[in-house]
């Protein structure tokens, strides 16, 4: 093999990003490598849904097995909402849940998503300590009491909707002061109805809409929101369902962003759907994923750039919200559905991919940035393939911690980690004949969090790599 060159590369946002909802009321957690393995890139952010009612004598017992038998008939009946609890706050820590499965977010490349419904009566003090707890998780999003101006999570219960959207006004000048490198996303209604010239709820939410760093609305294309008290069924009397036009969906999520601008004096901010998805409980399999597809056509023929990125809800589904359904045998299976194929298409579609520029070129040792997946420092490699390989893998010397692209396929190598194999990047690719391509390496933190000491480590990592990996290329078996 003749000289390998490496070259600086910064990773930077796509055009439109791509985020992923794993674990809720609805499902489980599902680990990063596995969803790796399946998708074959790593995502924008991954969503993590989590409550916080410490004033409640139930807290923090998750509300559905501590009155497992209480007579409920609908998800959000409960005293406080449905979610798994968060550890860490006032009187708390962060060696459990969120943090672990944020840990394990992190160290995979992908920023963190956090949806956090919390009791609006808390103190300042329980603000000051969950956003304590967020400083060392690099640039993270949070979307506080997602669903405002809906009437179904307990925190609407609890207070005024006046009083839910100054709570996120005050829980976002604590965040600004004690942990600045976290943007808040403020989920509400939007506008519902293609006459309507103002979002729901306006006046009150109206100084939520200037302060938040992101706006987002939840939109459904169809949904089933009797899940699981109910079965959709045709011609049932009561439907505890529902269906929507992809273009009307889109139309009103569009129309949302031009309000949210205009109530914020004519500025942009960014604009996301923090959930999205049909539900096959209503439309079936296949429409579901037709669906998925129609919206995102929609998005790439549009000539505006207004949109900043969706979360797909979710990785792994006990009901038919997921890109798998969970297995009733045996929770940590899932059943692939149809909108997985559909959905890996468009994640690997450029228009929603990171963008990718290359710099100078590099000698070692190198430091690498890690500041989050819209915007970080790692290495690109350009690699001459004869044909496509029958042997294709890197040998690490080191316990670097390293996400690694080839081919459009994304591979996680941990600090234990010596030998990657890449050949699962040729099996859905195969290489027709000679090809020049790019090898790419970015250095999450292996911790899943900043180093704090660190001038800027509220927002940056930094790792060291002393020297290229070994490149292993064959063209035929060994004999």
């Amino acid at each position: 093999m003749k000289e390998i060159k490496a070259y600086s590369v910064h990773m930077g946002k796509a055009k439109c990003a791509v985020d992923l909802g794993d674990g809720s009321e609805r499902g489980e957690y599902v680990n990063q490598d596995y969803i790796l393995h399946k998708l074959g890139r790593p995502h924008r952010s991954i969503s993590l849904m989590y409550c916080y009612y410490p004033l409640d004598e139930q807290f923090p017992g998750r509300i559905s097995e501590v009155m497992k038998d209480a007579n409920v008939s609908f998800q959000w009946d409960y005293p406080y909402d449905d979610y798994f609890t968060y550890k860490g706050g006032l009187n708390g820590n962060t060696d459990g849940e969120p943090f672990t499965c944020m840990r394990d977010v992190r160290r995979h490349g992908q920023d963190v998503t956090l949806t956090l419904t919390i009791d609006p009566n808390v103190s300042d003090d329980h603000l000051i300590a969950i956003a304590k707890d967020l400083r060392p998780f690099g640039r993270l999003l949070l979307r506080i009491n997602h669903e405002a101006t809906g009437n179904w999570f307990s925190f609407t219960k609890r207070t005024t909707y006046q009083g839910v959207a100054d709570f996120y006004c005050r829980f976002n000048k604590v965040l600004k002061e004690y942990a600045p490198n976290v943007s808040t996303i403020l989920c509400i209604g939007g506008i519902e109805d293609l006459k309507a010239t103002e979002i729901i709820m306006e006046k009150e939410f109206s100084q939520a809409v200037k302060e938040t760093d992101i706006w987002s609305v939840d939109k459904y294309m169809a949904l089933h929101w009797g899940w699981p008290f109910d079965v959709a069924l045709k011609d049932q009397e009561q439907k505890n369902y529902g269906r929507s036009k992809v273009a009307d969906t889109y139309a009103l999520t569009k129309m949302s962003y031009r309000r949210f601008r205009e109530i914020n004096g004519g500025v942009s901010k960014p604009m996301v759907m923090s959930e999205f998805n049909a539900d096959g409980d209503v439309t079936g399999p296949y429409e579901q994923a037709e669906m998925v597809k129609g919206f995102c056509d929609l998005l790439k023929a549009d000539p505006e750039e207004w949109f900043s990125g969706f979360t797909f809800y979710q990785f792994r589904d006990r009901g038919r919200l997921g890109l798998e359904i969970e297995d009733p045998n045996y929770s940590d299976c899932g059943i692939e559905q149809p909108v997985m194929k559909t959905y890996k298409e468009i994640i690997h579609d450029d228009y929603f991919k990171p963008s990718m520029t290359r710099g100078e070129e590099l000698s070692f040792p190198v430091k690498l940035r890690w500041g989050g997946a819209e915007d970080a420092e790692g290495i690109e490699v350009p690699l001459h393939f004869e044909k496509n390989p029958h042997f294709c893998e890197l040998t690490f010397e080191d316990d670097s911690n390293i996400m690694i692209e080839i081919n459009g396929k994304w591979f996680y190598k941990s600090p234990k980690a010596k030998v990657i194999d890449l050949m699962s990047a040729f099996f859905e690719k195969p290489l027709d004949g000679p090809a020049d391509l790019t090898l790419r390496l970015f250095a999450p933190p292996a911790s899943g969090e900043n180093d704090l000491t660190e001038a800027d480590g509220l927002m940056n990592a930094y790792q060291t790599v002393g020297k290229l990996p070994a490149i292993r290329i064959e063209y035929g078996p060994v004999m």
